[in-house]
Formats: C-alpha cells, structure tokens, sequence
C-alpha cells in the first residue's frame, strides 16, 4: 500500500484523471456488453410494444440533460462578454481561456452549505426553486430545434409555452412568502407584479401572428417561414417583434427589468435566504430561460430552423457497405497517413520538438480535420443537421444580445416598469392587433 500511495502521489493530475478514468471505462464497457448481451432481446421487444412511452422517456431525459451545457456555456459568455466590453480579461485560468471557470461555479454551489432559516416554512421554501426550475423545463418541450427534432408538436403549442413559463411567477412567490424575509417578500410580490403586467402584452404581441398563420401550432409556425428571410414573421409583424422581445426580457427578469432580484435595492429578492444548491436552481433557471425565450423569438419572428434562403439539396449520401474491402484499407491507413502528413510540419519547423509531441499534435489536427468534414458532409446531406446548426446560430445571437444588455443597461425603477407596461405595451399590442386583422380584411376582400 504504501509503494502504491507513494507512486499515485509522484502521478501528474492528468495522469490521475486517465489512471482514474480507464479503469472506469473499461468496466462501464465491459457492463454495457453484459446487458445488452443479456437483455437485449427483451429489451427491443419492450421497445416495439411500448414505443411512445420510450419515446416520451427518451425525450424528457433529453430534455433535463441539455440544460445542464446551456446554462455553463451562457454564464461563460455573460462573464466573458462583459469582461470584454468593460476592457477585462476576464476568466481565463480554469480549462483552455477560462471555459471551465462556469462549471467551477456550479461545482461550487453543489457543496456550499444548504441551509434553510429558522423562521421558514421548510415545504415551500424547498418546493419554491424546483417549481421555477420546472417551469422553464417544461417549456422546452414545444420548441422545436429542427425539421423532426422536438419533444412534442402540440396544436395549442404556443398556448402551452405561455401557460408553463407563467408558472415560474409562482415559484417566485413562493420563495418570498416562505423565506420569512421582508426582503425576499418584497421581491416575490415584485415579480407576481411584473409578470402579471408583462404577461398580457407578451400573449397579445403574438396575436397578429397568429392570425397570419391561423395555428398555434410552433412548428407549422416555422414551417411557414420557408424559403427566403422576407418569409419570417418578423418583417410582417415588426411591432409584434418589439413588443415581444421587451415582454420576454421582463419574463425572464433580466437587465434592465431585473426588479425581482434588484441587489442595490432589495438585497437579493426573493433568494435572499437561499444557499446552496436551491440557490442554483433559481440562477440555472434563469440562464436556461436566456436561451428558451431566445430560441420561441427566433422560431416565431426569425424563421426558426429556415435558412435566410433556399438552401441547395446537395444530399451526399454515402453507403460505407459499398466499398468492402477499400472500407478497412481506408480505415487502417488515411489515420496513419493523415497524422504523419499533419506532422511533417511540426517536425520541419520545430527542431527543438520531440518526434513524439509532433505526431501526437499531427494525430489531433487530423481528428479536427475529420470531425470538421464529417460536420460539412452532414450539413449539406441532413436536414435536421442543417436545421439545427441555423436554430442555434440565431439563437445565440439574441443570447449574446441579452448579456449584451446586461453589460450596457440601467435597472429601471418599478414605477417605471409597471408604468411602461400598461401605458405603452398594452396600448401598442392592442393597435398592433387591429391593424393585423384590419389588414387580412383588406386583403381578403
């Protein structure tokens, strides 16, 4: 034991994480191999009989899964950008240019201390961030990321976002009232007012749109919005994108419309008495809803999966099956050649590096290369390929646009907030709504 201790102490972290890992992998695999082995017969007959049960299983793991790398790689950006846009730095310590610093922070939060106040009613103030967390997962269940890829297509889907995101105001008051904390109180009552007030300009912005496209359905939503960019939505309804878009920065309670948790006012809201991984909960719910509310603008107003044009069906599908023999040469040789080719450079230029570092380097450049064709390959062949990669790149646009508005605006007064919604919100989606119907008669005539 003790030559085995002294040895796992001389080990480098890297060398701890791969002693660690393989072992680990190997048995995983080796289990893997016994069920399937074992049960995999039983296992597809289940799966032919109870196919939309898997499926929904399937979907909603998805689901939980995906929010997790959303919510990292937004508080990334949020730190960097505003890093960047105040003339910092910013985190560049913890993995390659800082890009593990968000999983840090969450890592942290995990073993922070969970405590909960004396004077608070233990049910609810645990219940409070699971049902805002909740609320914003359920809501990811209509959006539809690509032609095929959703959780469920419901005809009243847009009905449905609206009554799920409307959830999380009750999870809000639940955390002020529970919290036994003026502070928190203050803040919970804030954000019932808030959403309350924002919530009816929000529905009604999408009426218009609604009457253009005659469903509520958020994938025929998009699918209506094919062909070229003057399809979207957006250039026939620019004032129901407005007030769309500040509506949803009110939901979401972020920058300038972050009364609910205003530090300089209120302490912290209603998380005041919150720590620990129920303090996460509400913070991992608002960056998941960054990206939520950012991905239902672009499907609505911005063609969602669409290209801005028609794209070419260049469809290159390959049948690997065809090749036979050609098939196991290629695989046994382009890794070697590749690498070696991709090392030559190093080797030449770099007379000081070791044969061994560059053709390790040559190795990964050319699993880069590789993975980089396979993705142009999959691009152009797969529909649902090309339709995600569009989704995201327009969604992080407004999510940059959201940290954006972090680094650059004010926080409002309440009066002010309150105000602006019913004096000019309301006012402009209701004119907005009759000019829409006004039109379509018009037009119909």
């Amino acid at each position: 034991m003790t030559v085995m201790s002294r040895a796992w102490g001389r080990l480098t972290l890297p060398g701890k994480v791969i002693f660690t890992a393989i072992p680990l992998l190997l048995a995983v695999g080796v289990a893997l191999a016994l069920v399937v082995g074992i049960l995999g017969g039983p296992i597809v007959e289940l799966a032919s009989q109870y196919g939309a049960v898997l499926r929904f299983l399937v979907a909603a793991t998805i689901i939980l899964v995906i929010t997790i790398p959303t919510a990292f790689l937004i508080i990334f950006m949020e730190m960097k950008i505003i890093a960047f846009m105040n003339l910092r730095v910013g985190p560049d310590r913890v993995g390659p240019w800082g890009t593990l610093l968000s999983v840090v922070h969450g890592l942290k939060v995990l073993v922070k201390e969970d405590f909960t106040p004396s004077g608070a009613d233990p049910l609810i103030f645990t219940l409070a961030p699971v049902v805002v967390y909740g609320s914003s997962v359920m809501t990811l269940v209509v959006l539809p990321f690509a032609p095929g890829l959703f959780a469920q297509d419901f005809n009243i889907g847009l009905l449905y976002f609206f009554a799920m995101g409307g959830l999380a105001v009750v999870g809000l008051l639940m955390a002020g009232w529970s919290s036994f904390n003026k502070y928190s109180l203050l803040g919970g009552l804030r954000s019932a007012a808030q959403m309350v007030s924002y919530e009816i300009p929000l529905t009604l912005s999408v009426a218009g749109l609604l009457l253009l496209a005659g469903t509520m359905s958020v994938n025929q939503l998009v699918a209506n919005q094919s062909g070229w960019f003057t399809n979207w939505y957006v250039f026939q309804q620019p004032l129901g994108f407005v007030i769309f878009f500040i509506a949803v920065t009110a939901e979401a309670n972020r920058t300038p419309f972050d009364l609910t948790e205003a530090d300089s006012e209120i302490v912290a809201g209603f998380a005041t008495e919150y720590s620990g991984m129920r303090f996460g909960f509400f913070f991992f719910a608002e960056y998941v809803n960054v990206f939520i509310v950012s991905a239902m603008t672009v499907a609505l107003f911005f063609g969602g999966w669409n290209a801005p044009f028609p794209f070419p069906a260049l469809a290159i599908l390959l049948d690997p099956g065809s090749l036979g023999i050609w098939l196991l040469l290629g695989i046994a040789i382009v890794p070697l050649v590749g690498t070696l080719l991709l090392s030559l450079p190093f080797l030449l230029t770099r007379s000081s590096m070791p044969a061994w570092q560059a053709i390790v380097l040559g190795f990964v450049l050319f699993n880069v290369v590789v993975i980089g064709l396979l993705g142009v390959w999959a691009f152009v062949s797969f529909d649902w390929v090309a339709g995600l990669l569009w989704f995201l790149a327009k969604t992080y646009v407004f999510v940059f646009t959201f940290v954006w508005m972090r680094a650059t605006l004010p926080r409002v007064r309440i009066d002010q907030l309150m105000g602006f919604a019913w004096k000019w919100l309301m006012p402009a989606a209701l004119l907005n709504l009759f000019v829409t119907a006004g039109a379509i008669l018009v037009v119909g005539r």
